[in-house]
């Protein structure tokens, strides 16, 4: 074992999950930094450390430094102090207020904030409020070191440390002693098996009754984020033993004590009928908020459908004569279907694939309610697709949580039974896209008489969030649906629309090559996924560019079925980085890293922020003094702690899932048998139809043709449509 001592340089690589690092050293002695891997605790530039370990030779890298023992202290000299402050550690110190505050008070200046703080009124650019800052920030820093201390002597990555100290403030170290895994549920990015860790370590038993319901609780979580609003007992109990590795009578003993604190719902399958058959056999768990949200959504949508208009009559086929004049146009007749539906049924659902009308449909409608007087309301999921509503009916469109006005002060939304929304008529677009708790809340809004109308693409994928909404309403057979199935001419003159149809009824698409002549829809065969990866580099920054004048960053997107891999969403993002927005100037955050003009997504919803799950941004400013970073979705602009990044993923190449809802320019899809558990007809049909003028697949015909023939989408629990069939 070799001892080593110096100065954190700059810290290259942070893995959050394990604390694994590569960093720059500087060393007395040695003229260039040296690279130094392994575990350390929060390192920070300018920290001294003091590290045992071993001298090895990586093949690409070089010489490395690889850690068994590290130890880091505040450090001492100028040099050290100035990094220490200026890395972005403090909130208010960047580079610049680092080194006038080290010209300042020298080797003292760690004391000088510690014990004399009126003092840094003395540093030019620092006055009261920015001292107030600095001391809050110092104070937090000692608390943070405090929980990492307690976190690294438990085996855990001290890269939780600032998190959990934001969530728990002071009480951070004796929550974690009471109950560690409260962290899995009470902190996004820290799951159940980092809380299991630390319990273990403090000697919680590994068949306590704590563990069991609080593993319950987590595969629930996840079964929720596969999609699944409940799941059979019996499957759940084996998936939760795989787990938890303990007896199947302590789960069960579990399962009933948590239900009996009514964090989860066990309803009796036997009551549904046409369920799916596990359901019929066993039992159903929910998580306690689910439960609440599929038995309120088919409660609130039979009262909708039996309670009287709030709308006069209409004559439906005078009506018909008078919007086709308005609109000059002719309908095809399952629209005039979904017009005479519209305006004879209190909830109606209209579905139907690209270029069958559903936005004509929805001017006809509006016009039609319009004259009658009504108010009207017009919501889509998200930020993209009311911009896209708006523009296409010049009328004012909302986000589902914009028009049930979220308020994250007030706790929830403000628009409910007690407070419902002044409409008539509501159309919501895009409600493939809307899962059963969002579902549920929107609901509750709508006034009893009011006329609600879903417009979307059943064949698409279901929501992100958990259900199957859409699928469900329509299978129920309880509400009516219209489904729009001719596709108009100028759409047929579209290879995206065509195809896109042909995929849906399970036919090969016609494929085009690059070299065919120009068209909207191309296949480029390549099954070695280093090549398909520069392949796609070169599509995105020359020659879809090139040739269409399409903007790189702007108008074309990068869709994937995975997110690891080669040709998965983390590598395609790193080199898709590199390639369109390259620089040393930047801010690493654990594993990531950004710079300014990144191409980013939001992957959890931010009431506080208002910004969603899936919105698309961009990073204008990374402030290391203030340790901010601002960021534009849709020109507004947002500002984040550095902190909160966590929630920032790169999107230049996103998951197809994540892409719902949107509609982008150019579409590029890497398609490989590597894809083989996801190569599915509606994952290929999502993709195909985000694609507005030019969509390129890249990859195999074998996986092209398995995508398509897989029309087995994912069963996801669900017992929406037999709660609506019921009396």
């Amino acid at each position: 074992m070799v001892d080593l001592q110096g100065h954190i340089e700059r810290v290259t690589f942070i893995n959050e999950e394990n604390g694994y690092t590569v960093a720059r050293v500087k060393v007395p002695g040695r003229r260039e930094p040296v690279t130094v891997v392994g575990g350390m605790m929060n390192p920070m530039p300018g920290e001294k450390v003091r590290m045992k370990g071993e001298w090895t030779n990586h093949p690409r890298f070089g010489e490395q430094f690889r850690i068994v023992f590290c130890e880091s202290s505040v450090p001492a000299t100028v040099y050290g102090i100035e990094k220490y402050l200026g890395s972005g550690l403090i909130k208010g110190i960047g580079p610049v207020m680092a080194r006038r505050m080290v010209e300042r008070f020298g080797e003292a200046t760690l004391e000088i904030i510690e014990s004399e703080s009126s003092r840094l009124l003395e540093v030019e650019g620092i006055g009261e409020k920015r001292v107030a800052m600095i001391l809050k920030a110092w104070e937090e820093q000692r608390e943070i070191r405090a929980i990492m201390l307690f976190l690294q002597s438990h085996g855990v990555s001290a890269s939780y440390a600032s998190r959990i100290f934001r969530q728990y403030g002071n009480a951070a170290v004796k929550v974690l002693q009471e109950n560690p895994y409260r962290l899995a549920t009470d902190i996004f990015g820290v799951g159940f098996l980092t809380a299991d860790r630390i319990a273990e370590k403090m000697g919680f038993a590994r068949d306590s009754r704590l563990r069991a319901e609080a593993g319950i609780l987590f595969v629930l979580h996840e079964l929720a984020d596969e999609g699944h609003v409940l799941y059979p007992a019996e499957l759940l109990i084996r998936k939760c033993q795989e787990i938890l590795e303990i007896d199947p009578e302590i789960i069960a003993a579990a399962l009933e004590a948590a239900a009996g604190e009514r964090r989860i719902v066990i309803e009796e399958g036997l009551a549904f009928p046409e369920a799916q058959p596990e359901l019929i056999r066993d039992r159903a768990v929910y998580l306690a908020k689910y439960h609440l949200s599929e038995t309120q959504a088919a409660a609130r949508l039979k009262t909708l459908l039996t309670t009287p208009s709030a709308l006069r009559p209409i004559d439906g086929e005078k009506t018909l004569v008078w919007v086709q004049e308005k609109l000059s146009l002719r309908l095809a007749d399952n629209q005039i279907e979904a017009i005479r539906a519209a305006v004879s049924n209190k909830v109606l659902v209209i579905t139907g694939g690209p270029g069958t009308g559903k936005t004509t449909i929805i001017n006809a409608i509006l016009r039609i309610f319009s004259a009658s007087g009504a108010k009207i309301l017009l919501a889509a999921p998200t930020g993209r697709a009311t911009k896209r509503m708006s523009e296409a009916t010049g009328r004012e469109a909302k986000t589902i949580h914009r028009l049930l006005e979220y308020s994250p002060q007030k706790g929830g939304f403000q628009k409910d039974e007690t407070s419902p929304l002044d409409c008539q008529v509501l159309i919501v677009d895009e409600a493939s896209m809307i899962d059963v708790i969002l579902m549920h809340h929107l609901l509750k809004a709508i006034p009893a008489s009011a006329t609600f109308i879903l417009v979307g693409d059943g064949d698409q994928l279901p929501s992100v969030g958990a259900g199957s909404v859409l699928t469900d309403v329509m299978k129920s057979r309880r509400i009516p649906v219209v489904e729009l199935r001719e596709i108009f001419r100028q759409a047929r003159e579209s290879s995206i629309v065509l195809n896109a149809h042909r995929i849906n009824r399970g036919e090969i698409p016609r494929l085009l090559s690059t070299q065919d002549g120009l068209d909207d829809f191309y296949f480029v065969e390549q099954e070695d996924p280093e090549k398909v990866l520069e392949l796609i580099v070169r599509l995105v920054t020359e020659r879809i560019p090139q040739r269409f004048g399409l903007d790189p960053l702007e108008d074309i997107q990068v869709l994937t079925p995975m997110h690891r891999g080669l040709v998965g969403a983390g590598n395609l993002n790193s080199v898709l980085q590199k390639a369109l927005n390259p620089g040393e100037e930047g801010l690493q955050r654990g594993g990531r890293f950004y710079r300014v003009g990144d191409k980013v997504m939001q992957i959890r919803n931010n009431y506080d922020r208002e910004v969603y799950n899936g919105d698309i941004g961009r990073i204008v400013r990374l402030d290391s003094e203030l340790q901010e970073a601002t960021l534009t979705f849709d020109g507004r602009e947002v500002v984040y702690d550095y902190g909160d990044l966590e929630e920032i993923v790169l999107s230049y190449a996103v998951s197809v899932h994540k892409s719902q809802g949107a509609e982008y320019p150019a579409v590029v899809l890497p398609l490989l048998m590597q894809h083989y558990l996801l190569l599915q007809r509606n994952l290929l049909y999502t993709a195909v139809t985000r694609g507005k003028k030019l969509v390129v697949i890249v990859g195999t015909k074998k996986a092209l043709a398995i995508a398509v023939r897989n029309d087995k989408t994912r069963q996801r629990f669900s017992l929406l449509s037999q709660r609506l069939r019921m009396p």
